[in-house]
């Protein structure tokens, strides 16, 4: 009996195997099916493509084109520097920002120079955290100076960012995205996400098109207006034109006619708009200045120095980094990237640069097994077509964050699209997917997919690349 037993036991785990290893075999088959009718389409012709994955349980390698082939990843590189971000500075990380003075208070009047000091919040009067949005920023300060007692201000207001980097913009960024709302750098102190909003009005076919409101207006900045009108019903062409520190804007390209619309762009000095904020809610609390706004950045173009802060009044933090790291992920917001890579230089080797804090990254990920060949960063959020990284890196990153105590946090993180968790990644004939799929018999995969070159709208390519996927389920 015992040895019918066992020999009924060997038959069930036989089988067992037979079946798992005749799985495989199928998702294998599958997968290569659907890649090779992918690389047989025309939008393929002159494209590269990188597709990697694995059994999410054992790591296994499940199929894999080119995996090693290292391709601008666009967006799907967040994956590196979220991950990173969460063991680097942890899920509980606040960025901080201080205000201050130099100077003396007496008699309820502040003899010096009000100061805020910033060291990278990009959350900062932003409309995505309840507590954090302008009016809230606004309620602090003014309850921040009446408890110091402090009625009037003989002297300036300050902003400094100089904790961090003079240049808030990454190598490597294309002229053309750095003006638009996705392409905002990274300043010491933010404001409001560095954006701008430009509501315009078409007017006739071939005619002028007219700004209407510029929200916030920016102070010390020329708008220049090239818009010109198309056809009704036309796509919106408007482009902006903006870089740090600039005295001129400008917004050009075609817009429908008839048409009241708004485009976003990035704020050439947020420090300064802040600045400037500040002195109004001041003014219109009855908190007189007899100073100006500066800005450390303003004060280094000049060649002065920068005043350190004698009192610290009030120290303001942002959201924990889980929160953040929500919106970095769900919504693809390129400034938190750019803020969590400074965040870590400024951690590790105190200077708040893209160089440092990308090097650091990169050195996490070496540490942790992926190749100086498999990742190059120029940036903390993959804008950057210099960036490039294998689909074999990024499933690499993925199976290292499964493993760890915040991953339930990351996880939420991911956007889903077409019923899968995955980061996307989508630039100039660049688009890429990373993340996890379980499938209908219980099996998690994790899979990496990258594409370079290819021709045509990357909205007709999209069902091509989830046909792929598809077979994860």
């Amino acid at each position: 009996m015992r040895l019918f037993y066992l020999t009924i036991l060997s038959l069930l785990t036989s089988l067992s195997t037979l079946s798992n290893t005749a799985q495989g075999q199928t998702i294998h088959s599958k997968l290569a099916s659907q890649t090779q009718r992918l690389l047989e389409d025309v939008q393929m012709k002159n494209a590269s493509l990188s597709f990697y994955v694995v059994d999410a349980g054992s790591g296994d390698l499940v199929y894999e084109y080119s995996g090693h082939r290292g391709l601008s990843p666009a967006s799907s590189q967040k994956i590196f520097t979220a991950i990173a971000a969460f063991e680097k500075l942890g899920k509980d990380f606040r960025f901080k920002t201080v205000l201050g003075y130099k100077g003396q208070v007496a008699s309820g009047v502040l003899k010096g120079d009000l100061i805020i000091k910033g060291y990278g919040d990009p959350t900062l009067g932003s409309w995505r955290y309840p507590g954090y949005k302008p009016e809230d920023v606004k309620t602090k300060i003014l309850a921040s100076l009446k408890s110091a007692g402090i009625r009037a201000v003989d002297g300036n207001i300050l902003i400094d960012e100089t904790a961090y980097s003079f240049n808030p913009v990454p190598g490597g960024w294309p002229w053309n995205d750095i003006g638009n709302y996705y392409g905002a750098g990274d300043w010491g102190v933010n404001w409001k996400e560095n954006q701008v909003n430009i509501t315009y009005r078409g007017g006739h076919p071939g005619g002028a098109v007219s700004i209407t409101k510029v929200d916030p207006e920016m102070p010390d900045v020329q708008l220049i207006n090239k818009m010109v009108a198309g056809p009704a019903g036309s796509s919106d062409l408007s482009r902006i034109f903006t870089a740090p520190y600039s005295p001129v804007a400008l917004i050009d390209g075609r817009v429908p006619a008839g048409t009241t619309r708004m485009a976003t762009g990035s704020m050439p000095n947020p420090p300064l708009q802040l600045g400037v904020d500040i002195q109004r809610w001041l003014k219109e609390n009855q908190i007189y200045i007899t100073g100006s706004v500066k800005t450390g950045g303003n004060l280094v173009i000049k060649g002065g120095s920068v005043p350190e802060m004698d009192k610290v009044i009030d120290t303001y933090t942002s959201p924990v980094l889980s929160r953040i790291v929500h919106h970095f992920l769900r919504k693809s917001v390129n400034l938190y990237g750019e803020a969590f890579a400074k965040a870590i230089g400024y951690q590790d080797k105190k200077e708040g640069s893209t160089q440092v804090g990308v090097e650091e990254i990169r050195k996490f990920w070496q540490a942790n097994g992926i190749s100086k060949s498999e990742l190059a960063m120029m940036d903390g959020s993959g804008l950057s077509p210099q960036n490039y990284v294998s689909a074999y890196a990024e499933v690499k990153a993925l199976l290292y964050a499964q493993k760890q105590p915040w991953f339930a946090d990351f996880y939420e993180a991911l956007p889903t699209y077409n019923n899968t968790k995955m980061k996307s990644g989508t630039i100039h004939a660049c688009k890429a997917y990373a993340g996890y799929q379980k499938s209908s018999s219980g099996k998690t995969y994790v899979f990496s997919i990258i594409i370079n070159n290819y021709y045509g709208s990357q909205y007709s390519l999209l069902p091509k690349m989830y046909r792929i996927l598809n077979v994860l389920k």
